[in-house]
């Protein structure tokens, strides 16, 4: 075989500034990636892949083949996909209730007045949540609120009794409430929930696969809980995002600055470096540098974008790359989502991993341990040994791809009515609701999830970004999907003029002319909506299409979509968004297909009882293809009940 034949082929991205690292590295021969290691690992088991491997007792591992059709203890394939499949939908929950949880704790103790370096920064968006979960507003002190939101907060997520969670009820719309109930999974609260799963899936308790795919319905809703609890929070304490114009990719590093690179998903120090770093431009300029630049990495990176501006490295995969540019002094990170192979890569270069949080550590890093009660003090911390590794970095050369683009994001759901609002000021959603009937716009799109390496990094998701907008699909985005379009360019103005159809495009000028004395910046072709939590800002968009249309959200043309789905975290978010009602593409196809029983529940079954239903599809022309499908599917049955509606001089259908 020939050395060509032989050679890893491990440039699994388009992204042109991260291809210029991985060439750069094959020459020098130096370091393994993400992108090495994957192409390593293959063949990849294909029992795990297809889900009918069980390792839950001692007996196993347990693989399903033709000659054994049932685990030791007799588990027949569809009891082991299904129990595999919820228990990745409670561990998406756990990291996310995790998140959530943080979130809750800081703001307890800001209540107590032991965290006296926050402060509430959203007293607004404290009185709509408090307003929304039915608490009285008059007469009370923000402190005073905020203990009642926390108190409810904490009830959702440790009660025992069945009245149904605040967070739930009070962001979807009756009939959701209604086909929750009937199917019995209404979560108690988040906690329990994932415990029952956890239960529920031991060796030796429930074979039933249906009835451990509705735990695992349940087990997604209350993913959704803690998603909202965590935005709301987190606009409470930082405030919530409006537009802010920044730039995005390699090029975004400056060598004559202290590089902090933010990466994870927890915004709680990574919120106060931003701040402190500003404040200590003389002790960076003491060692040589301009000053101290922080850069966003995956939604931690989404997080302070949002809200400060700061320019987004990169997202998942290519997380490692920054590194070995040479002129990132410190990347520090809290949880989720963080390849323990940054390490082995920062010990090529200067650069110092620093770790914050308890229960996320990496060996051999620094670890700085964030506490509520001294976030300025421990910000400060963490920017000095970023400050020291500056020194170490002198005289040693730098290569950073010159690769940046504009973007435009702080799409929060207050920004997207406040942009409406200029256009309709007393019935907001009704530009977009009118948009589709009218039939300018084809409908709406959620670009979530995250990144894998089974297919072409970023690939997927520009793709289908460029293809939707072409047929004046409106296009949201969060998490490591929101970074793609970010980081390629899809995420400004030039864009729209670039990629988007005649309708879109007409759609963008009625805003762009309502809000110019607002905005900075043109709109731009994908808004960005924040990190994976804000996932919960995308749903609240769909609901509140549903109400202006006055109809249960299967009826609503929107369509979620994870181009490259990887985490457990995008298992939760895509069940969640199935049993909230909407058609859910997913461009890797999950470890269900073992089982024709369950992998039939996600793809048609679904939709009879939720609405919603799952769509597996890697070839992009085919995703395209059904994703505008499912939109047109809706928009015409809305349409045809619309017109009955009116003709009989009835309420429009319930069904779907």
């Amino acid at each position: 075989m020939s050395e060509e034949k032989k050679k890893i082929d491990n440039r699994r991205t388009i992204d042109p500034a991260a291809l210029a690292v991985i060439d750069r590295n094959d020459r020098d021969g130096q370091v393994e990636t993400a992108y090495d290691r994957y192409v390593k690992m293959q063949p990849q088991c294909n029992f795990g892949r297809t889900g009918v491997c069980c390792r839950i007792c001692l007996q196993g591992p347990c693989r399903i083949t033709k000659k054994s059709s049932k685990g030791v203890c007799g588990a027949h394939g569809y009891t082991i996909v299904a129990r595999n499949l919820i228990r990745a939908i409670a561990g998406g929950c756990g990291a996310h209730a995790d998140h959530s949880r943080h979130m809750f704790y800081a703001i307890h103790e800001l209540v107590e007045g032991k965290a006296p370096d926050y402060a509430i920064e959203d007293p607004e968006k404290l009185r709509r949540v408090a307003e929304r979960l039915g608490l009285t507003v008059e007469g009370k002190e923000d402190m005073e609120l905020l203990k009642e939101v926390v108190a409810l907060a904490e009830a959702d997520f440790s009660k025992m009794s069945d009245e149904p969670c605040k967070w739930l009820e009070t962001t979807v719309v009756p009939g959701r409430m209604e086909v929750f109930n009937k199917c019995n999974i209404q979560p108690r609260s988040v906690h329990t929930t994932i415990a029952e799963v956890m239960g529920q899936t031991h060796m030796g308790v429930d074979a039933d696969p249906v009835n451990l795919i509705f735990q695992g319905l349940k087990t997604s809703l209350a993913d959704y809980i803690s998603m909202h609890i965590a935005t709301d929070l987190s606009d409470i304490l930082f405030g919530t995002p409006k537009p802010v114009t920044t730039e995005a990719n390699f090029g975004v590093i400056d060598p004559e600055m202290v590089n902090i690179a933010l990466h994870g998903h927890n915004p709680l120090l990574s919120e106060m470096i931003v701040r402190v770093a500003r404040d200590m431009k003389a002790e960076a300029e003491a060692v040589g540098a301009k000053g101290v630049k922080c850069l966003g990495v995956c939604c931690t990176g989404n997080e302070v974008l949002m809200r400060q501006g700061v320019p987004m490295l990169t997202n998942f995969l290519s997380q490692e790359l920054p590194i070995m540019t040479g002129a990132i002094d410190a990347m520090v990170v809290d949880v989720q989502c963080i390849m323990p192979g940054i390490k082995a890569v920062s010990e090529c270069y200067h650069t110092r991993i620093i770790t914050t949080m308890s229960h996320s550590k990496i060996p051999g890093s620094y670890h700085v341990e964030f506490t509520e009660s001294r976030a300025v003090e421990k910000a400060r911390e963490v920017i000095n040994l970023a400050i020291e590794a500056f020194k170490e970095r002198q005289g040693k050369g730098v290569d950073i791809p010159d690769v940046k683009v504009k973007v435009t994001a702080g799409f929060s759901m207050e920004a997207m009515e406040d942009l409406f609002k200029a256009v309709n000021p007393d019935e907001p959603i009704k530009v977009v609701t009118d948009a589709v009937d009218s039939g300018q716009l084809r409908g709406v799109v959620l670009l979530a999830g995250c990144n894998n390496l089974r297919v072409l990094h970023d690939a997927s998701g520009a793709h289908i970004i460029k293809e939707l907008a072409k047929h004046n699909v409106l296009l949201l985005a969060t998490g490591c999907a929101a970074g793609t379009a970010a980081k390629l360019g899809l995420m400004n103005d030039e864009a729209v003029e670039k990629y988007a159809g005649e309708g879109l495009k007409a759609f963008y000028k009625t805003l762009n002319d309502a809000n110019q004395e607002k905005l900075k910046e043109k709109l731009p072709l994908v808004f960005h909506m924040g990190s994976c939590v804000d996932n919960s800002r995308a749903h609240d968009f769909t609901t509140a299409l549903a109400r202006q249309w006055d109809v249960d959200v299967p009826k609503v043309p929107f369509v979620a979509s994870a181009p490259e789905a990887m985490s457990e975290k995008a298992i939760s978010i895509g069940s969640g968004c199935v049993t909230l009602g909407i058609p859910t593409h997913v461009g890797v196809v999950p470890e269900v297909t073992g089982s024709a029983l369950v992998n039939g529940i996600a793809l048609q079954i679904a939709e009879d009882v939720f609405g919603g239903y799952f769509i597996w599809e890697e070839d992009l022309e085919k995703s395209v293809e059904k994703i505008l499908g499912a939109l047109d599917e809706r928009t015409w049955k809305l349409k045809i009940h619309q017109q009955t509606a009116e003709k009989f001089e009835t309420a429009l259908s319930a069904g779907w």
